[in-house]
């Protein structure tokens, strides 16, 4: 008798998970990568002529509930249209029984990976207004995303910031009540668990970014669940790489997201992306009050060329005023 290796059963495993694509508009290239519900892959549009990825769910977890929740995510995103959410162009059920939808296909490296390439602290405040752009705009259509952290965030070739894997979001007040998952559906979702740390028994999302209330297992949740793992993904952003202290009010900032009262917190996420544009301005923001000296001290970091070029030129002035020929 021949024991099979550990690759071999990894290859045999995968080779059993693929999608079974016969009979559809779409031909199998490869694997990108395994998430909490299932697969992604790169296929081909054999009708549009291009590639786009399909997201299926896995063999193993195939149920009503992981079934509800992928297509729930595929509703979601379609009704997202912006920049910074992936589009969905096609949903349905392969002929192996299984969800699927596909979308865009995006190349390009996750947030966590792409720091290493963005030394500047402003830079990667620019990285972070954007994705607060994206939130922002889905809480705005009533969508609360509840797994924000860097590795579901994408940055494409050409610095495209994408809000990634909407799996496990949440329709926000009355919209609810009308187009998301029934009570039943998602407790089906929450016996089922993860494997990747994005579910752990009545709790949905990723320990370490979720807002107490989430951790809670709370199910009233609101756009201030989503703000507390924004202030996470920004102190992520200031704690890598980045030799220099942090800036008093920009810590200001993060503490105020991360409260844990979210009373005491932004209360949407407009609000924390204005106080991080004020920040990069060289304005005043709403979590830091400032004296008269720190008023005084942050106009003079704002104007510091020009406050050189006087010193220059007030010292030039008296240098040749010094040495003039009596």
């Amino acid at each position: 008798m021949r024991w099979l290796t550990d690759s071999a059963l990894e290859r045999l495993r995968e080779a059993a998970d693929a999608p079974d694509l016969e009979g559809t508009r779409y031909r199998l290239i490869n694997k990108l990568g395994q998430g909490g519900m299932g697969g992604v892959y790169r296929v081909e549009d054999r009708t549009l002529e291009r590639e786009v990825a399909l997201k299926v769910i896995s063999i193993p977890e195939c149920s009503g509930g992981w079934s509800a929740r992928l297509l729930q995510e595929a509703r979601v995103i379609a009704k997202l249209e912006h920049p910074g959410i992936v589009p969905v162009h096609d949903a349905g059920t392969l002929p192996d029984g299984r969800p699927y939808y596909t979308m865009k296909l995006v190349q390009g490296k996750r947030l966590d990976e792409h720091l290493k390439d963005v030394p500047g602290l402003s830079d990667r405040l620019r990285i972070f207004l954007r994705i607060c752009d994206a939130v922002a705009f889905a809480h705005a259509h009533g969508v609360l995303h509840r797994d924000l952290k860097p590795a579901n965030v994408m940055i494409g070739p050409f610095g495209e910031v994408l809000v990634m894997d909407w799996g496990l979001s949440k329709l926000l007040g009355t919209v609810a009540s009308a187009r998301n998952l029934t009570e039943p559906e998602e407790n089906k979702i929450r016996e089922a668990g993860s494997d990747e740390g994005t579910a752990h028994g009545s709790v949905l999302g990723t320990p370490g970014y979720m807002s107490p209330e989430q951790t809670r297992g709370d199910a009233l949740l609101d756009e201030r669940a989503d703000v507390y793992s924004l202030g996470v993904v920004l102190e992520f952003l200031m704690a890598q790489g980045s030799p220099q202290p942090v800036p008093r009010a920009l810590a200001a900032i993060r503490r105020q997201a991360m409260a844990d009262d979210a009373a005491r917190r932004y209360q949407k996420v407009p609000d924390i992306a204005v106080d991080v544009a004020h920040f990069l301005d060289g304005l005043p923001v709403s979590a830091y009050p400032e004296g008269p000296f720190g008023h005084a001290w942050r106009w003079m970091s704002r104007n510091r060329a020009w406050i050189l070029l006087l010193l220059a030129y007030m010292i030039a002035r008296a240098l040749v005023i010094f040495f003039r020929p009596g």
